[in-house]
Formats: C-alpha cells, sequence, structure tokens
C-alpha cells in the first residue's frame, strides 16, 4: 500500500487561496461601430445613448443594436479633441427625460471655440433632441483643438459642475479669475449661477468658477462622500487624481509632478507652494486618464464596492484604485490586453461597468465579474 501523501501547511495554505482567488473581469461586446464615442448614459428598458466626437448622437439598444443619430444638435465644431463629448441624464428622467451633453461650441464669428454645457428634453420616441437650451459657455472662446475638459457631474443638491481644460496654449489662464480657462464651475440646472458658488460677487471674477488651477480634465464623479472628485491629464507626467472643493486653487501651471513635452521644467518646476492644493495621487508617467465611475454595486463582490475606476487612454487598460476614505491603497490594472484607449467608465442601473473605447470603430463594453 502506498503511504497517504501529507502536504505542508504552506502549501495547503496556497491551494485554498488559488482555488478561491475571484478570476479576473472580463469585457463583453455590447455594441461596436462607434466614431469615437465619448460617453454613455443609460436612459429606460436596458437603453443607452452614446456620444460619438464627430457630432453624432446614438441610440443603442438593449440587445446592442446601434440606431441612427439623433436630430436636434446644435452646430458642434468637431475637430482634434473637440466635438461632441460629455452626456449625462438628469437625476429625474424618468419623468422629465432630460439630458445634459457638452460639445465644443463654435463662435458665431466662425473664430475660435469654447466648451459649452447644453440642456434638452429626449422626444418620446428617442428620434431628436427637443428644447435645447446652452445653459454655460465658457469664456473667452478660443481657436484651439485641445483641452476642452468637458465632464459634467449632477450634484446632490441638483447643481451641475462641468469641468473645463486650458485650451493648451493658454495656460496660464488657469490662474486667473476672469476667465473660464482650467477650471471646474457650477451652475443651475436653468443655466443660472448658484448664490454660494464661492467667488460669486467678486470684482473681476467669473462668478461660475468653483475651484482653478486644472489643466484638462477629462474625468469626473460624485464619491461616496457626495463630494466631487475629478482627475486631469497633466503634461510629461503629472496627471493627478483630485477632490475639487470650492474656492480651492489645484495649481495649474505653476506646480506640477510633470514636466514638458521633450523634457524640461514646467515654469519654476515646482511641485508644492503655499495655498495650492496636493493631489490625492499622481501618475508620473502619464497614463492619460478618461472616464470615472466608483463602484457602488455588488456585482463585483464587496471587495470592489467603494472602488474607483477609471479607463488609460495611453496604455489601453482599465484601473482600479483601492480607497481608504481619500487616500489610494493601491491599484489594479485590468483588460490589459484590451489594446484598445479606454474613453469613458460608468455604472450601470443594472450595477455592470460599462466602457467606451475611443477609436475609428469604437466598441461599448460589459465588464463580466470573474
Amino acid at each position: 500500500m502506498s503511504k497517504q501523501t501529507r502536504w505542508p501547511v504552506w502549501a495547503l495554505a496556497l491551494l485554498v487561496l488559488t482555488s478561491t482567488a475571484q478570476a479576473a473581469p472580463r469585457a463583453e461586446l455590447v455594441a461596436s461601430g462607434l466614431e469615437h464615442p465619448w460617453a454613455v448614459a443609460f436612459i429606460d428598458g436596458g437603453r443607452m445613448l452614446v456620444t460619438e466626437r464627430p457630432g453624432r448622437l446614438r441610440l443603442v439598444s438593449a440587445g446592442g443594436q446601434l440606431g441612427k443619430p439623433l436630430a436636434g444638435l446644435p452646430r458642434i465644431d468637431a475637430a482634434g479633441q473637440g466635438g461632441l463629448l460629455d452626456l449625462v441624464t438628469d437625476s429625474d428622467f424618468a419623468r422629465n427625460r432630460t439630458l445634459y451633453f457638452c460639445y465644443a461650441e463654435p463662435a458665431a464669428s466662425g473664430y475660435g471655440n469654447s466648451t459649452a454645457l447644453a440642456s434638452a428634453r429626449l422626444a418620446d420616441d428617442a428620434s431628436r433632441l427637443e428644447q435645447v437650451k446652452v445653459l454655460f459657455s465658457q469664456q473667452p472662446k478660443f481657436s484651439s483643438r485641445a483641452h476642452f475638459g468637458c465632464r459634467i457631474v449632477e450634484a446632490a443638491d441638483g447643481t451641475l459642475f462641468l469641468t473645463l481644460g486650458d485650451r493648451f496654449q493658454r495656460m496660464a489662464d488657469a490662474q486667473t479669475l476672469d476667465n473660464h480657462h482650467g477650471k471646474v464651475v457650477r451652475v443651475r440646472k436653468d443655466g443660472g449661477i448658484p448664490a454660494d458658488n464661492p467667488f460669486v460677487g467678486r470684482a473681476g471674477a467669473r462668478p461660475e468658477i468653483w475651484s482653478l488651477g486644472h489643466r484638462n480634465s477629462q474625468g469626473a464623479a460624485l464619491g461616496p462622500d457626495g463630494k466631487l472628485w475629478t482627475h486631469e491629464h497633466g503634461p510629461q507626467g503629472g496627471d493627478e487624481l483630485n477632490r475639487p472643493e470650492a474656492g480651492k486653487n489645484y495649481g495649474w501651471p505653476v506646480i506640477t509632478y510633470g514636466e514638458n513635452y521633450g523634457g524640461g521644467p514646467v515654469g519654476a518646476g515646482l511641485s508644492r507652494k503655499a495655498g495650492m492644493e496636493q493631489p490625492l495621487w499622481q501618475w508620473t508617467p502619464s497614463i492619460a486618464p478618461s472616464g470615472m465611475a466608483f463602484v457602488r454595486g455588488t456585482r463585483y463582490g464587496k471587495g470592489w464596492q467603494g472602488s474607483l475606476l477609471l479607463g488609460s487612454l495611453k496604455f489601453r487598460y482599465l484601473l482600479r484604485l483601492e480607497l481608504a476614505g481619500t487616500r489610494v491603497l493601491r491599484e489594479e490594472k485590468l483588460l490589459t490586453g484590451l489594446g484598445q484607449r479606454v474613453r469613458d467608465v460608468r455604472e450601470g442601473p443594472d450595477g455592470f461597468i460599462y466602457l467606451l473605447t475611443d477609436e475609428d470603430d469604437g466598441q461599448l463594453l460589459r465588464l463580466l465579474p470573474g
């Protein structure tokens, strides 16, 4: 008779851990054939709306079929990084069918553009936008194809946050209050200015401004703490995760952990300065972050609840940040073999995470638990 095999304690522990470890999540294709999609929003019956940067808004059925572009969009300056960008549904969409979207708005004179925020009603048959109203238009307009920012978040009080890029060549504007470049702004749903905005009544300051010193924020979401969280592109290095608070200055371009493209310091080469906020986290080298969503549901297990997900355009993966309050504990890279630029990340009403890939033949993906 053969002797019974006796496993050492460490080997038994490893066997248990291996057998119970959760497999990595995988991406399931929902829809393809989207041209540089930028944002996805969920409406009813499992249907979704997707913006395409060239200036189209498409309905995606619950089964993944693409509808014809919706009618009713305003004029859009679709060039470079500009075009039709973010889209969110109103918190009371089921009753009022209201949407908010932002885009590169061309100047009436034909010279220059800027980020604009508009509201609209989705027609009952979902074929067009009705009652389109521009709520906010970034000032001044400037001839640029870069750094539009353009992420929208509805706060718990019903006001709207909008991130605004520095327009690249106008980076110094991010430090002055007489313009909207490199800012986060906050407006009411009718386009009015909340009376408690931090610079209301200050001479020479734009009253819509919530925070300043931002470069190009392409991710924004409300955190579990009910506060606004954003991330932004640094120059060469120095991408940042921030939690913009009223009236605070996040430093760009006076402080940064990045450097100029091709090397060399930005300005005086400072990473800290009194009166300017430090990021919660920073990425050097840059990952080129886009899209942002907190995991609230239980689809991916308790270990994922409260995690922050964001896409990497540069490295073409999904990144999960494990948090303890506002502190980042660790990073986990997911879908590293995807091979596509991850532009948007959203949690759907079904609790699944949805992604958009920014490609000529872009995809809408659903993240399935391992």
